[in-house]
């Protein structure tokens, strides 16, 4: 099963767009997401409509920040890219009258509930200006050296 990795993908997108002068464009993202200027735009879109970014068309547009990192967390944008499932298994529904069914679906789903609400609260309390601050931390230690696309 493929993971869903739309999350990581657009913090990590967002955090170089902090960090570049002017706008990115939908092709930029996309080359070094390494996906379709489409999937970019289908994606930035939801971001958009929730106010993290904008985009300007023409010469030199593209998509820019509309709030500092400071003030987007994890869950923003968790919420913003359409609430994508934490988690890949789930109970079984295949004999919803077999009472070890119904034993192990109660187990399974008080244990779900229970570590999806420490994601939420984690994802919550973590900025993208924790996450950047993280970077530039990594960055001192190699120095010149930048690894992605957008960076250079």
């Amino acid at each position: 099963m493929r993971r869903d990795s739309r999350l990581s993908r657009m913090l990590h997108v967002l955090i170089h767009m902090d960090r570049i002068d002017g706008a990115a464009t939908s092709d930029q993202i996309a080359q070094m997401l390494g996906t379709n200027p489409v999937v970019v735009r289908r994606t930035m879109a939801g971001l958009r409509d929730d106010g993290y970014v904008h985009s300007e068309k023409g010469h030199g547009g593209g998509w820019v920040l509309t709030r500092p990192l400071s003030e987007i967390t994890m869950l923003d944008i968790h919420r913003a890219i359409g609430n994508p499932a934490f988690f890949a298994v789930g109970v079984a529904v295949d004999h919803p009258e077999c009472l070890v069914e119904q034993a192990v679906n109660s187990a399974l789903g008080s244990a779900f509930e229970a570590a999806e609400k420490l994601l939420i609260e984690k994802f919550a309390s973590v900025t993208l200006a924790n996450l950047a601050d993280e970077f530039d931390q990594r960055m001192a230690k190699i120095a010149d050296k930048p690894t992605c696309e957008l960076s250079r």
